[in-house]
Parts: C-alpha cells; structure tokens; sequence
C-alpha cells in the first residue's frame, strides 16, 4: 500500500494534469483551495483518507461548484491515486444534495440524497462526521480568502456548523467559531 505521503505527491500531479491550477476558485484557483482544504484537515488531525478526500473533494464538482476536473465515469482512476476509501469520501461529498440533506444531517437516521443518482440512504455516523469535517474545512477556507464570502454567509454557516457541532472535532469547531463569527 502507498504512504500517505505518495498518496498526496501522486494527487498533486493529477490535479495539475486536469487543469486545477488555472481554474477559478473563490480566493484564487481551485488548485490552491484544494491544497489549503486539505492542510486544514491535517492541522485538525484528521485521518489521511480525509486529509486525501479534502484535497481531491472537488474532483466530481459539488452541488455548489460545478467544475468538475474528472467525470464520474474515472472514480477509478481516482481511487488508483489515492485509495478506495479516500475516494469514496470524494465520491460522498459530491454527491450531496445540498437542500435535501444539509437540513437534517445532524440527526442519526436521517436520510442523504444522491444528487447524482437520486438514491436516499441513511449514512453512518463516521461518514456524516467525516463529511461535515470536511464541509467545514471547505467554508472555512473560502471564508478565510475571501472577505466578502465571510460577509455574506459567514453567520449562516455559522448557524449550520453549530447545529452541527456534534459532529465536529473540536479543533474544527474552534475554527468555524473564529473564522465565522460577526465581527464586533
């Protein structure tokens, strides 16, 4: 099995070879998003499949960037770069239907919607956490390079990220409270 850290050489380079360091992105490109996403994941601690997802978490678009860098059709040859289980992560927080499971993420047994596919499921606990982990980590960046981002959806993400919390590490909380919050 590839190190952790081949894992992250070997992500480097596809996103380079799919064009990510010249797409837009709030705050610059997509390429230096995805990089600051997945240094925030690993200053929280975060295992190395979601260190891995938070760098590639853009790969298949989300529901709220388009730009999708690899079709759906080559979830393989993103799994061969950086594992199974950090792909499907990707593969999970892509798929979100944002207005259909946002709103009751935080209750056990509430069901996800496949955007992709329109499949409901009821997602476990470490897969709702990872995901919330790594929505954090995405706003949080945003939030942080872009002022008028923060401005206009800081206090709302806030709202979320608390309704939330349960599912957030505590470092990740300590982040969205810092980054998110109104300033007096």
């Amino acid at each position: 099995m590839p190190r952790s850290a081949d894992r992250v050489s070997a992500a480097f380079r596809l996103l380079e070879e799919l064009g990510a360091s010249t797409a837009d992105h709030p705050g610059g490109t997509l390429g230096a998003h995805l990089q600051r996403v997945r240094e925030q994941l690993e200053r929280w601690d975060a295992r190395p499949a979601l260190q891995l997802a938070g760098l590639c978490h853009a790969f298949y678009g989300t529901d709220g960037f388009a730009t999708a860098p690899l079709p759906l059709g080559q979830r393989s040859r993103l799994a061969e770069v950086i594992g199974a289980e950090a792909e499907s992560l990707v593969y999970f927080y892509a798929s979100c239907d944002r207005d259909a499971s946002y709103p009751t993420l935080a209750d056990a047994g509430s069901p996800f919607r496949d955007r992709f596919t329109g499949a409901r499921f009821v997602p476990t606990l470490r897969r709702r956490s990872d995901f919330v982990e790594l929505t954090a980590a995405n706003e949080v960046d945003i939030a942080r390079v872009d002022g008028d981002f923060r401005a206009r959806w800081g206090a709302d993400l806030l709202s979320m990220f608390t309704r939330l919390r349960p599912l957030l590490s505590p470092p990740a909380w300590q982040d969205c409270v810092t980054v998110l919050a109104p300033s007096p």
